[in-house]
């Protein structure tokens, strides 16, 4: 599952959006609200991504989104996963998910396609 999110060392903001599903303002939001989630800036000044702030990224959507944590909610558990060396692995889990579900939204899309063909 690796491969959803293109071997590079850096990402920007519209790739992480594609690869998310999240518009920017969202991810811009994002930064304000939780510490962890904390991209550099290239000498242009445009934020850039590393794998891990986009599993992070995945973590928070799916903690916000699927498991209906609140801001403030999220915020708790993500420091109750730091403090137990635990977010690394939840961010990936989340990933995992996110990835999943996705990839079974477009394989339903696929078959609703060949249905229409039949």
């Amino acid at each position: 599952m690796e491969d959803r999110i293109a071997p590079k060392e850096y990402y920007s903001i519209g790739e992480v959006c594609e690869l998310t599903g999240l518009k920017p303002h969202v991810l811009r939001y994002w930064e304000t609200q939780f510490a962890a989630l904390k991209p550099g800036k290239n000498r242009a000044g445009n934020r850039v991504y590393r794998r891990k702030e986009i599993k992070l990224v995945h973590l928070l959507r799916h903690l916000l989104y699927a498991e209906k944590y609140t801001t403030e909610g999220a915020r708790h558990k993500l420091e109750q996963l730091r403090k137990e060396g635990k977010l690394a692995r939840a961010a990936r889990v989340a990933w995992e998910r996110e990835t999943v579900r996705d990839l079974r939204r477009e394989a339903d899309g696929l078959v609703e396609l060949l249905a229409l063909g039949e």
